[in-house]
């Protein structure tokens, strides 16, 4: 639709009718306009999978690997396919907007949300954010980039002002957003909770000036859910669509501001054009509508089946960090394998917070080594001392009271405790339960059959009264009053409150969990059952057994639900629990031992050293099993390179606060985050940024700079061309990384920063060259005092190599300016 078409349909609309548009109608949904032909347009939460409207176990998802997994990738291709299924995803569901990428950074190790990020380094998050924007919006969905910007902590995040300088906040945090609306087109952009040096950023010049005004973009830029907070302030920002609704600061309030004159008409204008083209972009006008619940197209040459995508991604994303001939492990030696750990049997495939999905199914690690070795190889599992907080009530010992089927009953029920709504539900977590006219209580029961006896321990979670019953007999009982305003903790994860009960093995229970419905409480309600703890030494002591036993073991271990999710920021970076005792005990047992780790950001690992191999899966998403098996088993090569630094303590890592002091959280070390920062304070990391290995081995034998004037990109400084032979005896890829340097600059800079990479594949005793594009940019450097692009000439390292901290090949560029202002290079051998 041209830019006259949409003025038209702008001149049918009254003030009134404008300022209609510009809150949500619902919570996922915006308003409709008959009158212009616009229906509304409904978004989704979508980094892992697109839920959709509803919070409902009963609608599943596609679940992606998570998208620290996704930033190991170093592809852009596979990214690019994924944003495609996050895009047909949305099709079925009828969704419009997928609020996704998350385009902040790991600043620190202990980000609570780091799962949900793709990297340290704003070159890889800006191409790989970008490249899963494209995926999406080539199947007219629209992508939504977030949280703009410097969003990158959970600590106070709904009032934290992050205090940087104008440079940092050029070069590293603000190049993702760029990428996202220069080279990747998005169509809606999220503004953060946060404030940037004093400023909420809902009412902050950043929207306009570089985002709008600067970068072009043209979408429609929405708030985070709930973060706008003023009427006319925010309204004369460059903020579009408040979200949700249909209560909001602007509604009524705005409408009265302009009529007022303390908001423009001009300004509602731009702001009703831009959505109507996100609407025209997606179909939401009359003339270009589809029909938006059709089923996804059946796969062809240019899809892939889901589930074999996202199979692919899990080995893609996996980072071999260690390897002494253990992996990969050959099936035709094993008689026996020994499965060590609970996350073996119940992976942790997606991170904790608003971004959930509930997935078609889950692949586990146990099931998928079972099925890939066969009857042949006897397989045993041993889950290690108990791990984490009490799962929820649900599974095979779980039966709805009501029809006997595995699962519990929820129930809505008035006042006078008189049944409106009851259904069966598969679990005692209920997101959104449903709320007919008069609901008063929400009651989750289930006939509980315990599989062994003793002291159990059942929870129910939420604000407001609470009780829980068990056969009568309560556990909870009382007032517990909602002490956040944090979403993610009211509507997604409320605290539990929690009771014990001797329970005999095999005589069923009737328990039953009730919480009432509050104002501003929420009414996500979660029950949940644990059984008595084993003995720490007769777990541990088992899992050594039978380790010992077997010809060789895996172990999996990682975070949990309380350990790393939206809402909060970690405290430690140890592994909860009995873990570390865990691996130590399984290594000391079985030399053929392989530590999986199942987390979505660095933990630390006193054992690496001791360690016969170590594998990072990440949060795998649904094919966690499948895929982890297909490189364990040699089936797939693990492809990952880290995306963020990790370090071997805490207390090493050079950057970690995330914790305000008054209100305030300064970015101090400026542009020196990630590896930059381990370089600048001459520190060695447990493992370096880009650092992964395959099951073949490289030498890296040359490298060749040369000029790129008059590529098609038009944006390209120079490319660097790195010759490399496989010295293994597998086909693998190899990710050739290049990072720039420039000692004696007059400008403070990091030590070096990545400014190219590329993936190459050789067979065993094959030679390969590979052609890594390095952009103007990353020679550029923002200048505070003239506020504009620089470039100082001169003379620039140009190292190449596997990781940040292993650069085999250097040469030297001469960047200077040629007749018309431009920079032209010139290589010549490093001495």
């Amino acid at each position: 639709m041209t830019q006259e078409e949409i003025a038209r349909l702008l001149d049918k609309l009254d003030p009134r009718q404008k300022v209609r548009l510009l809150t949500g109608a619902t919570t996922w949904r915006t308003a409709d306009e008959p009158a212009v032909g616009l229906r509304a347009m409904t978004m989704s939460d979508g980094p892992a999978g697109v839920r959709g409207e509803s919070w409902d176990e009963r609608n599943t998802s596609a679940l992606l690997p998570c998208a620290s997994a996704v930033g190991a990738m170093w592809d852009e291709d596979l990214a690019e396919r994924l944003g495609a299924l996050l895009a047909r995803e949305a099709k079925a569901k009828g969704v419009d907007v997928v609020l996704a990428p998350t385009l902040n950074l790991h600043r620190s190790p202990l980000g609570g949300r780091h799962f949900e990020c793709y990297s340290e380094d704003p070159e890889l998050t800006a191409r790989t954010g970008a490249a899963l924007i494209r995926g999406i919006q080539a199947h007219g969905v629209a992508a939504t980039a977030k949280h703009y910007v410097a969003n990158d902590s959970e600590t106070e995040r709904l009032t934290v002002s992050v205090d940087l300088d104008e440079r940092t906040l050029r070069e590293v945090y603000l190049v993702p957003f760029e990428a996202a609306v220069r080279a990747a087109r998005v169509r809606a952009v999220m503004c953060g909770y946060n404030a940037v040096n004093g400023i909420t950023l809902a009412e902050s010049p950043l929207l306009a000036r570089p985002l709008k005004e600067e970068w072009g973009f043209d979408g429609v830029l929405v708030s985070d859910w709930g973060a706008v907070r003023s009427t006319a302030p925010a309204a004369r920002a460059a903020l579009d669509l408040v979200m949700p609704g249909p209560e909001s600061p602007w509604a009524e309030d705005l409408l009265r501001a302009v009529e007022e004159g303390h908001v423009p008409l001009a300004a509602i204008d731009d702001k009703v054009v831009r959505l109507l083209r996100l609407a025209d972009r997606v179909g939401a006008l009359d003339r270009t509508a589809p029909a938006r619940t059709a089923p996804p197209p059946a796969p062809g040459k240019d899809q892939e089946d889901p589930g074999a995508l996202l199979r692919r991604a899990v080995a893609a994303g996996s980072v071999l960090l260690g390897n002494r001939g253990v992996l990969p492990l050959d099936p035709a030696t094993l008689t026996s394998l020994a499965v060590i750990g609970a996350q073996a049997a119940d992976p942790r495939v997606q991170g904790g917070g608003s971004a959930g999905v509930h997935p078609r199914h889950v692949s586990t690690p146990l099931a998928a080594l079972r099925a890939a070795l066969g009857p042949a190889v006897r397989v045993v599992h041993e889950p290690g001392p108990a791990l984490g907080a009490p799962p929820f009530l649900g599974g095979p010992g779980c039966r709805d009271p009501r029809d006997g089927r595995t699962g519990a009953l929820l129930r809505v029920l008035d006042a006078d405790g008189a049944e409106l709504y009851a259904g069966h539900r598969e679990s005692g977590r209920q997101i959104e339960p449903p709320l007919p006219p008069g609901a008063h209580t929400v009651e989750i029961s289930a006939r509980l059959l315990p599989g062994v006896g003793g002291i159990w321990t059942l929870g129910v979670g939420g604000f407001g009264r609470m009780s829980l019953t068990v056969d009568g007999t309560p556990l909870v009982d009382g007032v517990f009053p909602r002490e956040t305003d944090d979403p993610a903790v009211v509507h997604v994860n409320p605290p539990s409150q929690y009771g014990e009960i001797a329970l005999a093995a095999g005589h069923p229970v009737l328990v039953v969990a009730r919480r009432e419905l509050a104002e501003d409480t929420g009414r996500a309600t979660l029950v949940t059952a644990a059984p008595p703890r084993p003995d720490r030494a007769t777990a541990l002591a088992r899992a050594v057994d039978a380790a010992r036993a077997a010809d060789a073991a895996v172990v999996l271990v990682g975070t949990t639900q309380d350990s790393e999710s939206e809402g909060h920021d970690r405290t430690t970076l140890a592994l909860p629990g009995d873990q570390d005792a865990l691996v130590r005990a399984v290594i000391a047992a079985q030399p053929r031992t392989v530590v999986v780790v199942n987390s979505g950001g660095p933990v630390e690992m006193p054992w690496r050293e001791e360690a016969p191999a170590v594998l990072l899966a990440w949060f795998p998403g649904q094919e966690a099993g499948a895929g982890l098996a297909d490189v364990l088993l040699g089936a797939a090569e693990p492809g990952g390179r880290l995306p963020t630094t990790w370090p071997a303590t805490l207390a090493d890592a050079p950057v970690s606060a995330t914790r305000p002091v008054d209100g305030v959280l300064r970015y101090a070390e400026g542009p020196h985050i990630g590896h930059r920062a381990w370089l600048r304070e001459h520190r060695t990391p447990a493992y370096w940024f880009g650092h992964g290995l395959g099951y073949t081995t490289w030498a890296y034998e040359s490298s060749s700079v040369h000029h790129a004037t008059g590529t098609a990109d038009g944006e390209s400084a120079f490319t660097v061309s790195v010759r490399l032979r496989n010295t293994g005896g597998r086909p693998g890829r190899e990710v050739v990384q290049v990072y720039l340097a420039r000692p004696g600059s007059a400008v403070e800079r990091p030590v070096r920063w990545l400014a190219g990479y590329a993936a190459v594949e050789a067979g065993p005793g094959g030679t390969v060259t590979a052609v890594v594009r390095v952009p103007r940019r990353a020679l550029h450097h923002w200048s505070p005092q003239e506020h504009r692009w620089l470039t100082e000439p001169g003379a620039y390292e140009v190292h190449a190599g596997p990781s940040a901290g292993q650069l085999l090949l250097t040469t030297v560029v001469d960047v200077r300016p040629t007749a018309d202002g431009d920079f032209a290079g010139e290589r010549f051998p490093y001495r």
